[in-house]
């Protein structure tokens, strides 16, 4: 039993099969990357690097801020009951963290009169709060745009693999044909990874926040009832006759 032999046109419909998928890449494969993850891949890679830089270095942060704040009080109470004030600005020095800032703003005002004991310790709470929340809304664009980088891979490296198709004899090898489908599978599996780790940390360094604040708001209330005393005494004084 013989075969027919090949003819010319059927080779030259071969022919340019492997040329299509080996030649310059258009416009959807230099965007998929040819054969590589993608540029929307790696930008999702920067994207995770930065994310999980940010929140390790929040998490350093609050662990050096958050204080045990009624031990703190409790040592400062007992210094300015023996009317030692340059003692207890010592102790608020050697202490890191808002708490300590708003309980030495209240001392070194408390000479001023309660009303100014109160205006130092906001001023310095507008001040540190916003170093608490800092870098939070960049988790939060992270979380809500990873999703969508995702897609856009997942878009790309689809239209990849359909423009390989066009562009070709109609036919390709599965090796050829799967690359954009992995690209899009990882760019869009990566961009879901990364929303919700950024949604997740985003929501617990919330809360570490709110912890600090809270402790800041009980601080600057015993603060006040410190130093009351002495900013009472001093507003009570009668002013000097000329």
């Amino acid at each position: 039993m013989t075969f027919p032999v090949a003819s010319p046109f059927f080779l030259a419909a071969v022919t340019p099969t492997n040329d299509a998928f080996a030649g310059g890449a258009g416009p959807a494969e230099a965007a998929a990357g040819a054969g590589g993850f993608g540029i929307l891949f790696w930008l999702l890679a920067l994207m995770a690097g930065v994310a999980l830089s940010v929140i390790i270095e929040r998490l350093l942060y609050y662990h050096r801020v958050q204080i045990d704040s009624a031990q703190f009080l409790a040592g400062v109470r007992n210094v300015l009951k023996r009317d030692n004030v340059i003692e207890a600005v010592s102790i608020c020095d050697a202490t890191p963290g808002p708490v300590s800032r708003l309980v030495k703003a209240a001392i070194l005002n408390r000479d001023a009169g309660r009303e100014r004991v109160q205006e130092s310790i906001e001023e310095v709470g507008w001040v540190e709060v916003p170093r608490l929340e800092a870098n939070l809304p960049l988790l939060a664009t992270f979380a809500q745009i990873a999703p969508l980088v995702g897609l856009l891979g997942t878009l790309v490296g689809i239209g990849g693999t359909f423009r390989r198709l066009q562009t070709g004899p109609g036919f390709a090898a599965p090796a050829e044909l799967f690359a954009g489908v992995w690209q899009a599978l990882y760019t869009a599996g990566l961009g879901i990874a990364i929303a919700a780790v950024c949604y997740a940390a985003y929501n617990y360094l919330v809360a570490r926040v709110n912890a600090v604040v809270l402790d800041m708001e009980r601080a600057s209330a015993d603060a006040v009832k410190m130093v009351a005393p002495a900013a009472e005494g001093t507003a009570s004084k009668p002013a000097a006759s000329p």
